[in-house]
């Protein structure tokens, strides 16, 4: 199957490029909880440091940033939704471990473990206008090849409800991206179309459980956006060849070095 759509890939777009502008590339990745390796002051993240549970030290701290660069690199799109980043420091040093050069746009969510979300972007093709953030969501509106989109990433299934409404009523006629923790959100009801449905029904998802893929991580676009190619981004160094699962950084507290639990979701857009 990898090799069928590191075959399929390249042929989806140049048959993209015909319809004129290269297609906008978007993607949502959980990066399995990225933190760095000093105390934090307003959480308690005692066991991702050194001294705690899981020895999280500079030099698993530097293969984690090196694993998940590499992962990004390896997508080469223009929009990178991440979720599952400590604080400012590493998404900088996420943008500076990747080859291509990205801008980087985070806010701090105030969690209760720390985690926030980021955006990593070429400013070439996309110009963030304006940020809100709120309890585990971050809505960026911005440019994207001459039109004003939002993107709204969320990070549970509760959140994305009232979230999805809200920005109806608060920004009407911004065509939506919606990337995260969606669950079963009635996309139709709110002028959308769940773009990862079709990898989904193929047997496909982001996490694996009880020996099954689940799509935990959806990207749902608005109908007046034109949507192509979605789908779950993998490759072979991401999946432990005996299990079949995504390999993890940790796995029952014992440290695997693995790249993580959760695979990215990835569409393709036209403005």
């Amino acid at each position: 199957m990898m090799r069928l759509l590191s075959i399929l890939v390249p042929l989806m777009l140049a048959g993209l490029a015909a319809f004129g502008r290269r297609p906008v590339g978007v993607a949502f990745y959980d990066v399995d909880r990225i933190y760095d390796t000093l105390p934090a002051l307003f959480y308690n993240d005692e066991e991702h440091t050194p001294q705690g549970r899981y020895r999280w030290n500079t030099e698993r701290y530097q293969r984690k940033i090196r694993n998940t660069a590499a992962v990004i690199d390896t997508m080469a799109l223009d929009i990178v939704a991440l979720w599952g980043v400590e604080n400012e420091q590493v998404v900088r040093d996420l943008a500076t471990a990747c080859r291509s050069e990205y801008s980087y746009l985070h806010r701090t969510l105030n969690t209760l473990d720390g985690m926030d979300f980021a955006l990593l972007y070429y400013g070439d093709r996309f110009y963030p206008l304006d940020v809100e953030v709120g309890r585990r969501y971050l809505y960026v509106e911005g440019e994207l090849e001459g039109r004003t989109i939002g993107l709204a990433l969320c990070g549970d299934e509760s959140t994305a409800r009232w979230l999805v409404g809200d920005l109806r009523d608060e920004h009407p006629g911004i065509p939506l991206v919606v990337l995260g923790r969606i669950g079963k959100l009635p996309a139709a009801t709110f002028g959308l179309v769940d773009a990862t449905a079709r990898a989904e029904k193929a047997g496909r998802g982001t996490i694996r459980r009880a020996g099954r893929w689940e799509m935990r991580d959806r990207i749902l676009v608005d109908t007046t956006l034109h949507a192509y190619g979605a789908d779950v981004f993998v490759r072979r160094y991401l999946v432990d060849q005996k299990s079949g699962n995504p390999r993890p950084t940790f796995s029952r507290g014992r440290y695997q070095g693995g790249f993580g639990y959760s695979l990215p979701v990835f569409v393709y857009i036209r403005p």
